[in-house]
């Protein structure tokens, strides 16, 4: 079976002195995934219509099964088993906790789980935090160098061609020593692949985390961790195990603070502007997702839908991994799902690519991927507060960049679309669409948001210098030939002036206008009009 990856979800692992019966032993100790019997009278609230779904016998056992990390699309299931006989310390660690992984098929059938070997299951307690919307990558347990176990901290995996995963890598923290000090540590990464939220314990001796969140750099490494503030975390209280959903606004997290049903209970907060300082009062979940006994380690699908948990109610062995339908209010804003495949736009063949998008018309970059290595396919899950530019990225490639505008999107109702990518090779005789360079109905002055486009166009001129190009413009069919022609030229100079304005040299581009002459789709119908009208850039030396 191949085996898909993951971005989202770090929990280090943690061990709790509690006097109760069950323990997630996969952190610094072990995972503390305290999973204690509930009582059927704490399962149904009069106020509640929630029921709780055990996923069945082909991922549950007579074993303890904890920590469920879901994929963003649902299908793709990662979770901990403890004292397997197939777990890779078995035979000499008590309690030894390994990574399994099960996959839905379109029916909503779970399959038989499988056991995932070296380079993820390695150490004495192992677990998956996290799954990137595009299933390419995964963060696991603990802080690996040259594929042997470093002590704690978390690690990238990412798929190979082959359908494996890559030995893990460090996540390279700012003084990440310094708060990770206790018996209890854990993490979160956003769906945007550049929002890592931490829990830990800065005082050794001390039973109380608090929550943090770190930002990836342009270097690659991670800024120190920041404390989410007073609101979420309160003095001599214990918050842990957050989940940032998909919308990077709505967070649950576990703590023991004031106002719950008995120990550590599931909360919801919603972050109230880009400090992650400021968040709304946290609200319980009720039961049946929290009962009077120890829950944590909540997390959704994309959807938001359903949450998996793990319970101890009526199960088929000593834990289960179980999902539960949430009522609208406990659910985070909504999403979009860009799915497709990156192409070399020449051969037609998928590629592997880093993804990057952007905000328009700032051209801020909010969140990254990569496509699948064997066919290219790849995953992004887009909050509709901002209209967006997406592209791949790879060397001696030019991105033909797309543009989503979510806001005709979400009131279409769309909640998947499917988007390819296309890479264009540096080379003599390539031409390239320019999707996101933008002008007025009738005018020819550039908008804003083509800046961001532009300047990629010019940082390509400054890597390749020998690079030659001609700007061409395009119409549709509709004015008269001279006016379409005269706008059209207009137009290829405007985009001319623009990249010679950032120290481009004037005689390595050129420009042209061809009116209506070229049109690539019919003009017939209103679609094919707007593929018509459009700006390229063709190579002409290299």
């Amino acid at each position: 079976m191949k085996t898909v990856p993951i971005l989202s979800l770090l929990i280090f692992g943690m061990h709790i002195t509690h006097a109760q019966p069950k323990l997630d032993t996969s952190g610094a100790l072990g995972d503390s995934g305290v999973v204690l019997k509930q009582q059927k009278d704490n399962i149904i609230n009069a106020n509640t219509i929630l029921k709780i779904e055990n996923l069945g016998t082909a991922i549950n056992t007579p074993m303890a099964e904890l920590r469920p990390t879901v994929s963003a699309d649902g299908d793709l299931l990662f979770f901990i088993c403890e004292n397997h006989p197939r777990n890779t310390k078995y035979r000499s660690v008590p309690n030894s906790q390994d990574i399994w992984f099960s996959e839905r098929d379109s029916t909503g059938k779970w399959s038989k789980a499988v056991h995932l070997g070296y380079p993820l299951n390695t150490v004495q307690y192992n677990a998956v935090y996290w799954i990137s919307p595009d299933n390419n990558r995964i963060l696991i347990r603990g802080a690996f160098m040259n594929g042997a176990y470093n002590g704690k901290g978390v690690s990238m995996c990412t798929l190979t061609e082959e359908g494996n995963w890559s030995e893990p890598n460090a996540l390279i923290i700012k003084n990440y020593y310094k708060y990770d000090r206790g018996r209890q540590s854990g993490a979160t990464m956003g769906h945007d692949g550049q929002t890592l939220l931490l829990y830990m314990t800065p005082e050794e001796g001390s039973g109380a985390n608090d929550i943090y969140v770190c930002f990836l750099t342009k270097n690659g490494t991670w800024t120190e961790p920041k404390s989410l503030g007073p609101k979420i975390d309160l003095p001599e209280y214990n918050e842990m195990t957050p989940y940032l959903a998909p919308d990077g606004v709505t967070m649950y997290f576990s703590s023991n603070r004031p106002g719950g049903l008995g120990d550590n209970d599931i909360w919801m907060t919603k972050r109230l502007d880009d400090s992650w300082q400021k968040w709304s009062e946290p609200v319980n979940l009720g039961s049946p997702i929290n009962t009077p006994n120890w829950d944590a380690f909540f997390t959704l699908d994309a959807g938001g839908e359903y949450a998996y948990l793990t319970t101890s109610l009526n199960t088929i062995g000593e834990s289960d991994i179980v999902r539960v339908k949430l009522l609208e209010k406990e659910r985070p804003k909504p999403v979009l799902m860009v799915t497709g495949n990156v192409y070399n736009q020449k051969t037609k063949q998928p590629l592997s690519a880093s993804l990057v998008y952007e905000t328009l018309p700032d051209g801020t970059i909010v969140g990254n991927g990569i496509s699948a290595p064997y066919d290219g396919a790849f995953k992004i899950v887009l909050p509709y507060d901002k209209n967006y530019s997406i592209r791949a990225s790879a060397d001696h490639f030019f991105a033909i960049s797309e543009n989503l505008n979510l806001d005709s999107l979400v009131k279409a109702g769309h909640k998947v679309i499917h988007k390819d990518l296309y890479l264009a090779p540096i080379e003599i005789g390539q031409t390239v669409r320019l999707n996101n360079v933008f002008f007025d109905f009738d005018k020819f002055n550039l908008r804003d948001e083509s800046f961001v486009e532009l300047d990629r166009v010019v940082k390509m001129m400054s890597e390749n210098p020998a690079l030659e190009i001609e700007i061409s413009a395009h119409t549709d069919s509709r004015g008269s030939d001279d006016y379409n022609l005269k706008l059209s030229d207009n137009r290829a100079k405007s985009v001319r002036d623009y990249i010679l304005s950032k120290g481009i040299a004037a005689n390595r581009v050129i420009s042209k206008g061809y009116g209506e002459t070229k049109p690539v789709a019919s003009n017939e119908t209103d679609e094919g009009r707007q593929f018509n009208r459009r700006v390229e850039f063709t190579i002409t030396k290299d």
